[in-house]
Formats: C-alpha cells, sequence, structure tokens
C-alpha cells in the first residue's frame, strides 16, 4: 500500500483535546472551588471561633486547676480522679440517663401519633400544628415559669384538677418522689412539637405508590404502619433520636427554674452540675472535665444508635 499508515499512538495523540483548553477549564474549576470557600467561609469562622477554640481550651484547662482569678496551674487527671468519687456528679448522671429515658421516646411515639393524625385530611390542621409547635418556639424560662405555676401545691392547675377528681396532690417539687417526673411531665411537652415536625415532614415525602400497591394486596392500616411507614421512617427517626438524646442531656432551663436541682439533688442534671462547679464554685477546669464525660458519653450513645438503626441508610 502507497498510502501513509498512521499508528494507534499518533491516532490517539491526534484525536486528544489539545492543551489549550485545559487551562481554561483549570481556571473555571479554581474561581468555582474559590467561591464555594468564601461560601463557606462565614460558616467556617463561626465554628472555629465559638465551637472549635472552646473545646480545645476545655480539654486544656480539664487538666488544670482554674479559678478564673489565678492562673491556670496543670494537674494532670486530678479532676478527672474527684470526677469519679464525685457523688453528687454520679446522682447527676443517673438523673440525667432517667431523664433521657423516659423523656425521648416517650415524646417520639406522642410526635409521630400527632404526625400521623396531622397528615391525614383533618380539618384545622393548621391550626392543631400550630398549637403543637408553640412550646418548642418558646423560652424555655417562660415555660418553665408557667409549670411552676401549675405545680404550685396550694393553687396550681394540677392539684386543682386532682382534687376535683377527689384526690389529694402531691408537693410536686418539693417531694424526692414526684419532683423529677414533674420535670420528665416538662420535657416530654416541650419537646413534642419539633420530633412532629420533623416527622410530618417525612411522612409527607414518603411514595404514595408503596401505599397503593399495599391497598391493592390487601394490606391493612396497621401493616402498612409496620412494614411500610416505620422502615421508611428510619432516617428522620435516627434524626430525631440522636438530637433528642443531645437536648436531654443538655437540659438546664427548666432544672434551674423549677427545683435549683433539688430536692437533695433529686434532679440535678449533669448540665446542671457543670453550671454550678463553673459559676458558683469558680472550678473551671473541673467544670471543663465534667463537660468531657458529657461530651464523651453524647459520643457513645450516638455511634452506638448509629451502628444498631443504621443511621441514615434506613433508606437505601
Amino acid at each position: 500500500m502507497s498510502g501513509t499508515v498512521v499508528s494507534m499512538p499518533e491516532r490517539v495523540r491526534e484525536a486528544a483535546p489539545g492543551p489549550a483548553t485545559t487551562p481554561p477549564r483549570r481556571r473555571l474549576l479554581r474561581s468555582r472551588r474559590r467561591a464555594g470557600l468564601l461560601m463557606v467561609a462565614p460558616a467556617l469562622l463561626h465554628a472555629t471561633i465559638w465551637i472549635g477554640i472552646p473545646l480545645v481550651a476545655a480539654v486544656v484547662l480539664s487538666f488544670t486547676s482554674y479559678d478564673v482569678l489565678t492562673p491556670p496551674r496543670f494537674v494532670g487527671l486530678e479532676n478527672f480522679r474527684d470526677l469519679f468519687g464525685d457523688d453528687v456528679f454520679r446522682r447527676a448522671v443517673l438523673n440525667t440517663s432517667i431523664y433521657t429515658f423516659f423523656t425521648v421516646p416517650v415524646a417520639m411515639a406522642i410526635a409521630l401519633l400527632i404526625a400521623l393524625m396531622l397528615n391525614t385530611k383533618l380539618t384545622g390542621r393548621a391550626i392543631f400544628r400550630t398549637a403543637i409547635f408553640i412550646p418548642q418556639v418558646t423560652a424555655t424560662i417562660a415555660v418553665a415559669l408557667v409549670w411552676l405555676w401549675i405545680y404550685d401545691p396550694r393553687s396550681g392547675l394540677a392539684n386543682a384538677v386532682l382534687s376535683f377528681l377527689g384526690l389529694s396532690g402531691p408537693n410536686w417539687l418539693s417531694s424526692t418522689s414526684w419532683a423529677m417526673p414533674a420535670v420528665i411531665a416538662v420535657g416530654i411537652w416541650q419537646g413534642i412539637g419539633l420530633k412532629m415536625l420533623i416527622y410530618l415532614a417525612a411522612l409527607q415525602s414518603l411514595p404514595a405508590e408503596l401505599y397503593e400497591a399495599a391497598s391493592v394486596d390487601g394490606a391493612s392500616k396497621v401493616r402498612q404502619f409496620f412494614s411500610l411507614t416505620l422502615p421508611l421512617l428510619k432516617p428522620a427517626t435516627f434524626f430525631v433520636f440522636v438530637t433528642s438524646v443531645i437536648g436531654a442531656f443538655q437540659s438546664f432551663d427548666q432544672v434551674y427554674i423549677l427545683t435549683d436541682g433539688g430536692p437533695a439533688n433529686s434532679t440535678t442534671m449533669m448540665t446542671y452540675e457543670i453550671y454550678k462547679s463553673a459559676f458558683r464554685e469558680f472550678r473551671m477546669g473541673y467544670a471543663c472535665a465534667q463537660s468531657l464525660v458529657l461530651f464523651a458519653l453524647l459520643l457513645v450513645l450516638t455511634l452506638v444508635n448509629r451502628r444498631i438503626t443504621g443511621g441514615d441508610r434506613g433508606s437505601r
């Protein structure tokens, strides 16, 4: 053959785009990267200043003796040794666990039930949604003050209702037996709104075709709930559970207003003990050690729940 034979590598080189097209694309990618960094820069700056630096400072101060007035003095693991030998803090961990154990699942169950009802064609749904969500956006101090009146043993609403039913009401916030249930009731009532809203949004995003197919196959509403709704709500349930546990472990305002940790430390919480150590006793290093224990507990609970439920992979 008299024609010129072109080898395969030469053909590939001829077909490949020339280097002149590469620099503009790289410049475009760099400009997009810079634009993205500029967009997230405020959030990164905020997280660094208000989360990163305080977290590092808490870790450092947890190994010191610091009372604000004098320079920190390194004490090693002394704060942690004192911490695990502190009967009051152990009681606070137990109370926080009890509070979380009762408030989180009960509030989640009630919120899911309300979300299921509000997901139907119910008359006045908007009014009900607003009324249920209002406690969530109301200041916790204001909510605690209202419940302080409700639990008043002489003129409170709770004992007035019990008296109407012929029952004798207890001294709710002054009794070691009733103070914690009273605080738990407030936590459940105030936490329903946000959980309901998240569940409602998740329910409205579920594919209707699955329920239509299940109805055609003869599945009852109860069977659809357990076989379709609950599995499909697993990502929302994981999110609600994690945020609810974190919120329960950080409960402070209602305890501070309603009981001040009493009576006899029956309602003291971990956050309340951290507050007392830092701002009443001025033991900042000890308070930082308590904060790290709280952080570790929350991290472990989150990882365990993610392992059990599969986290956000539930719907995949």
